[in-house]
């Protein structure tokens, strides 16, 4: 089941950070699929939040999208190599996202080996969120798209994750975010090999 807009425009984008693991992302560009099981997310608080590209309630070309409805893409360049994929949250004009930093590859493993050009299927494949993005053919030009579809989506196939298996941490390279850099909003499955390595503070 494709999940419907109303489960990103709650007003808990902690809350939809923890309960997107074990959800499926799906991606169908020119009739290829492939999907992925969701290992590891960022919540980012919008306005109030300093490590938000939202912070104070700044509106650029790249972040209005983060102004738009829940359940739509953010995808924007990082370091102008890497396309990272965030999910909006939360009602128009209140600019929640939650980052997708990794998932375990499901569907359409060839294609994402073939577009990492990587030949063996190892969990860096898809453990960090330009790795994940580059695997699953997401790119910044994707940004603003529906996730009901038919590119991208996310979908409940009815995977369980216990919350004692909910790893909270603090969110990686935000150490200019100053006290909200300490925020325990990175979530992830334990024990799980496709999760990043990257360091929280």
């Amino acid at each position: 089941m494709i999940l419907p807009e109303s489960f990103y425009s709650r007003k808990d984008v902690v809350k939809i950070a923890q309960e997107l693991l074990g959800k499926v992302l799906v991606t169908e560009f020119n009739g290829v699929h492939t999907a992925g099981m969701i290992t590891e997310t960022e919540a980012y608080a919008g306005a109030a939040d300093k490590a938000s590209h939202a912070f104070g309630n700044r509106r650029t070309r790249r972040t209005e999208v983060m102004y738009g409805h829940g359940g739509i893409a953010y995808v924007y360049l990082c370091y102008g190599i890497h396309h990272l994929f965030n999910v909006v949250t939360n009602l128009q004009d209140v600019p929640h996202a939650i980052l997708i930093r990794a998932v375990e590859p499901l569907e359409g493993i060839e294609t994402m080996l073939e577009r990492r050009g990587k030949d063996i299927l190892r969990p860096s494949l898809t453990a960090g969120p330009g790795a994940m993005s580059m695997a699953l053919g997401i790119h910044s030009s994707h940004t603003g798209l529906s996730l009901q579809g038919p590119e991208i989506f996310i979908e409940d196939r009815g995977i369980k994750v216990n919350k004692k298996n909910i790893v909270a941490a603090t969110r990686v390279g935000v150490a200019y975010a100053q006290d909200d850099a300490y925020l325990p909003y990175r979530f992830y499955i334990k024990d799980n090999k496709y999760v990043s390595k990257g360091k929280g503070l």
